[in-house]
């Protein structure tokens, strides 16, 4: 199986003149090395985690976690991986032992551990991807010292899967974790039972829309489903399964930076507020196993991508022999590398989410919240408005508030194009209420417990039955132009005057800023009251301005709905502030 060279792969990128900390993908027309020194790596790395394993299992297992999963699988891998130090080393045997007997100590009678959740199927099939994939390697080995911990691991799955067959789940993503979980249970032991939970669930129907979403939009749990749609397309010959998936690494490699972070502010999971990485999840095998089957070339310099990033052999290396001795398809060649673009444009219409890059270059843009706000998780909520990228500086986001009635953050209400321009709106209105007319009236004053109609507080007021007046409206604009790299942010913030405005901008922990004043109060406050400042990491640096400080309140940015139970969206880093009152214009430029 032809293979990409690390430093081949570097080479190329550092060619493309855009390699930034880690490279961007790049074209690869050079002959390339055999497959069997990544093998021989990933059995290398396994047997490194194996002598860690030994270690750390030899005292009693105290609490039952995913990870032993893993640590299963890992095991199973060494012993039957005829290259590797431990194969067939039957010293291994009682660690195999001493996970599965913890785990069916742990297990309840109705199959499931508590995981995360209590007595959970879905989080109990989390655990069942990497010990199924244990099971189904210590199977093609038919050494006499593995048939105790064989049947003590089909005691283990077998009950397993009756809580996932009848067991029920939480999130989207739950019903194809548990459908892929028992699809592999399926392999291992026959059961049309498990065959006809899966189909229960996939009549559902799997969401993805035609730009590569899942219902949940996150990053995360794409990554989960992906794997779980692979599973089953494999092992049951279902190879449709296989078309979200396509679409879906696709727009995941449109959401994804030049070091490899992921661009999570549309998800309506925790990674909103989060900063993912592809190295933290399976990606690399969603890539490798979906370049194989469709021999496609640019899932395969992505994979090369990933493979290239510095922590690859700790995070992902080490697990990688028990996949690769489970899944056939990873015994096939993968196709030449072909560099996905490093320069575009990408309008997600879908979450209002744009996407610009121009080779080491990114700048993206948020108008998607779901309507009304309301702080839950499954609903996308980010004030994230606009983030930029420089190489290795990096803007992680722009925000813009007023202290309108304490409505906190801007969130527009969708992304127009208008020409070379995106435009961010949203008109608030907030009214003052009149007495209830007479058919709603009750002498006791017992009135419904309700929201008030701009949604910022609730009380027994029966809001929407009572006449407004007095109505308070704000509109907020904001139009970004992206040329080669550099943005022009035009500001535009009207209605009631003398509002106080506040844009925000939160740099990188770690670079330095220039042209900006130190605040009082929180230690990473700077004003840029006029001029440009510059922030600078390295050789990296992005330069912003023309500045405004007209007025130093600098609290309760979020609103109401944070403030009343004293939470904040605030994150780590270097927080520079514009400020203004309305009517309030002003233009900056981010390059």
């Amino acid at each position: 199986m032809p293979q990409l060279s690390r430093a081949l792969f570097l080479k190329q990128c550092i060619a493309y003149g855009t390699l930034v900390g880690l490279a961007p993908y790049a074209s690869i027309a050079a002959p390339l090395p055999i497959a069997d020194d990544f093998y021989k790596k990933i059995v290398d790395a396994n047997g490194k985690e194996v002598a860690k394993l030994i270690l750390a299992l030899t005292p009693e297992i105290t609490a039952v976690r995913r990870r032993l999963g893993f640590d299963m699988a890992n095991l199973s891998a060494a012993y039957c991986e005829p290259t590797s130090v431990y194969y067939q080393k039957n010293t291994l045997v009682p660690y195999m032992e001493k996970i599965v007997r913890a785990l069916l100590k742990s297990q309840h009678e109705d199959g499931t551990l508590d995981l995360g959740n209590l007595s959970s199927p879905p989080d109990t099939a989390f655990i069942m991807e990497p010990l199924c994939a244990g099971a189904t390697i210590l199977n093609t080995n038919s050494n006499d010292a593995l048939t105790g911990v064989k049947s003590l691991l089909k005691q283990f799955i077998v009950k397993a899967g009756e809580a996932m067959r009848t067991g029920g789940i939480h999130t989207p993503n739950h019903r194809w974790v548990v459908s892929g979980a028992l699809a592999k249970i399926n392999a291992l032991y026959p059961n049309a039972g498990y065959v006809k939970r899966i189909d229960e669930w996939l009549s559902e129907g799997v969401y993805c829309d035609s730009e590569g979403n899942y219902l949940e939009r996150s990053m995360i749990y794409s990554e989960v489903i992906d794997r779980s749609l692979i599973t089953m397309a494999s092992l049951l010959k279902r190879p449709k399964l296989l078309e979200p998936v396509r679409r879906n690494l696709n727009l995941v490699y449109y959401h994804t930076e030049p070091n490899g972070d992921l661009v999570s502010t549309a998800s309506r999971r925790q990674d909103q507020y989060q900063t993912i990485n592809l190295l933290n999840h399976h990606y690399f095998q969603d890539y490798t196993f979906m370049a194989i089957h469709d021999k496609n070339p640019e899932f395969a310099a992505i994979a090369e991508f990933i493979k290239s990033m510095p922590g690859f052999d700790e995070l992902i290396g080490k697990d990688l022999l028990a996949y690769y001795l489970e899944e056939p398809i990873f015994k096939q060649a993968v196709p030449s590398p072909k560099s996905p673009p490093v320069t575009y444009e990408r309008f997600f219409k879908e979450t209002n989410l744009v996407r610009i890059r121009r080779n080491d270059t990114t700048t993206t843009l948020f108008g998607g919240t779901d309507f009304p706000i309301v702080i839950a998780s499954g609903r996308a909520n980010s004030p994230n408005i606009f983030a930029f990228r420089k190489g290795k500086a990096i803007l992680n986001y722009l925000r813009l508030s007023t202290d309108f009635f304490s409505t906190g953050y801007f969130h527009s209400e969708g992304i127009r194009k208008i020409g070379n321009k995106y435009v961010l709106q949203r008109t608030i209105e907030a009214p003052y209420y009149q007495p209830l007319p007479a058919q709603y009236k009750k002498p006791n004053g017992d009135y419904k417990h309700s929201p008030s109609t701009d949604g910022r507080f609730w009380n027994k007021m029966d809001f929407e039955h009572r006449p407004k007046s007095n109505i308070n409206k704000l509109t907020v604009t904001v139009s970004v132009e992206e040329a080669n790299g550099s943005n022009t942010l035009a500001f535009s913030v009207t209605g009631v005057t003398g509002v106080r405005v506040v844009v925000e901008l939160c740099f990188g922990e770690g670079g330095k800023l220039k042209g900006v004043k130190k605040l009082d109060g929180e230690p990473e406050n700077y004003a840029l009251e006029s001029g440009s400042g510059t922030y600078s990491i390295g050789s990296d640096s992005i330069q912003f301005g023309p500045g405004t400080f007209q007025h130093t309140k600098l609290t309760g940015l979020e609103g109401e709905l944070y403030g009343t139970h004293f939470g904040t969206l605030r994150t780590p880093g270097q927080h520079v502030y514009l400020t203004g009152l309305t009517p309030f214009t002003h233009t900056i430029t981010i390059g």
